[in-house]
């Protein structure tokens, strides 16, 4: 009997437990650990944010859908890896603090044949002082944040419909965020409702982010080839942002946030602020607080993680100059080069290096998007990796890991500007590869067949219907594994 422990219940580790558990016999234990109670679809959080959707529409309790697959939960938050076991307990195992409130508190060890790390980000609001929703701006980046987002929103439309004006600003906090994308759809779902609440005329948005460009999104950008004609992301970006007149602040990094006042340095080194009555700015992320020890009880979470807490995995993290960077950096198994059965994947992994262009300000400020890794490639690294342990206990250790490399893979998103049956949009975007890899596409990196992008009506339904689809699929409803990440 073999045991498989995943660490975390976001979209990878999730999707790596139901696929274990589909795959593998009765006699094997697949067992969750996560602090939370309820699995949240998060890309709709920001529907949440502007009043769209109830937190019960993206959410549900873990317990129930684990208890009727024959996965063993834990609500429990892992705090130390010892992948060479301790020496109280010589199997491998995990230690986890409890947070489920029947057991709050309670330590224990958890042993494992096979491990993934599938932790996600740490939200490192810390890392700007001033940042966050238990300081001066909100956040969209859990369900709560997102319901506070919503309450403040709603207090600047009233401010609005007084006749009072009001400056919003949506973006991202420090100049190493990702998830440049979620900021994108939440100033345009704001806009969308400023508009809706008829006093648009009265708000000015003003988008601020790290990207060096417009449409850079963490990925460097796209070149779309639709009807013959070739276009950028960043010239369809900003044609969007003309249209609906958002104001936007490129290659910033915020320095600090005082009550109604940013302050930001830019790529060239100047120092501004920015006054604002509502902002919403996404965090850095860093690992989880995790540690690790050898058998001897060594500390050696420096070999295991990197200095940001993600985990080190099969990637070439020894290429430290840009132009010695290439798609063959990018890590393919998710395995641990220390620990062959253990794995991290989705935001758990360390990445290799940026996607975009790094780019350092004069007065030595890294502002650069760190390359995004949630969505589409977290639930397709999760099931991958979960392939190559059901393979190797069902034929072998020796058997070769499947592989999954973001400089081999697709990914599709659908970016919300606002909802409605007849009002709303998005903006639907797909790459291949999501590494540019320039070896095989010269000129852009990727294909010109699979790059593409549009804006429209269509993007809002198909927004909602993979709402739908994966809320499906996570509650592992009949055929629920037809459903592709």
């Amino acid at each position: 009997m073999a045991r498989v422990v995943v660490l975390g219940a976001g979209i990878s580790g999730h999707t790596a437990a139901l696929h274990l558990r589909r795959r593998l016999a009765k006699e094997h234990e697949v067992v969750v650990v996560t602090p939370n109670s309820k699995w949240n679809w998060i890309p709709s959080n920001i529907w949440v944010g502007v009043g769209n959707m109830r937190t019960d529409q993206v959410t549900f309790p873990l317990a129930p859908v684990y208890r009727r697959k024959g996965i063993v939960f834990h609500q429990a938050l892992a705090t130390e890896l010892h992948p060479e076991g301790s020496p109280d307990l010589a199997a491998p195992h995990v230690t986890v603090r409890y947070t489920d409130p029947r057991r709050e508190g309670e330590v224990a060890q958890l042993t494992y044949d096979y491990l993934i790390n599938a932790t996600g980000p740490k939200l490192n609001f810390a890392a700007t002082p001033g940042l966050g929703p238990d300081a001066n701006t909100v956040s969209v980046c859990t369900p709560q944040h997102a319901v506070h987002a919503s309450e403040e929103l709603a207090k600047v439309i009233a401010t609005l419909r007084q006749g009072v004006r009001q400056r919003l600003v949506v973006g991202v906090g420090h100049g190493t965020c990702t998830c440049e994308g979620a900021a994108f759809e939440y100033a345009f779902n704001v806009e969308h409702e400023l508009r809706t609440a008829g006093v648009r005329d009265l708000a000015e948005v003003v988008y601020l982010t790290n990207e060096y460009e417009l449409g850079d999104f963490g990925v460097g950008g796209m070149v779309f080839h639709q009807g013959g004609e070739e276009t950028t992301s960043k010239y369809w970006t900003e044609s969007l942002f003309r249209e609906r007149d958002v104001r936007a602040i490129v290659q910033a990094h915020v320095e600090k946030v005082e009550p109604g006042v940013i302050h930001y340095e830019q790529l060239d080194g100047s120092r501004n602020t920015l006054t604002f009555d509502f902002a919403m700015l996404l965090p850095p992320f860093r690992g989880v607080d995790l540690t690790a020890f050898d058998a001897q009880g060594r500390d050696i979470t420096s070999e295991m993680f990197a200095p940001n807490g993600f985990m080190k995995v099969d990637a070439n993290y020894a290429s430290p100059v840009y132009e010695d960077w290439s798609a063959a950096d990018w890590p393919s198994t998710y395995e641990s080069p220390r620990y062959p059965n253990v794995f991290g994947v989705g935001i758990a992994f360390a990445p290799p290096h940026q996607i975009s262009t790094p780019r350092t300000s004069p007065n030595g400020t890294l502002i650069t998007p760190a390359p995004p890794r949630t969505g589409m490639p977290s639930g397709v690294m999760g099931k991958t990796v979960a392939l190559t342990i059901v393979d190797r206990i069902t034929t072998g250790t020796a058997t070769a890991a499947r592989r999954a490399s973001m400089a081999d893979m697709g990914a599709a998103c659908v970016a919300s500007a606002g909802t409605g049956l007849r009002r709303g949009t998005a903006a639907s975007m797909t790459m291949y590869p999501v590494v540019p890899d320039y070896a095989r596409f010269p000129g852009s990196g990727r294909s010109d067949k699979d790059t593409f992008g549009e804006i429209g009506l269509a993007g809002h339904w198909t927004k909602y219907m993979l709402h739908v689809l994966f809320m499906y699929k996570a509650m592992a409803r009949p055929g629920w594994h037809l459903i592709p990440e």
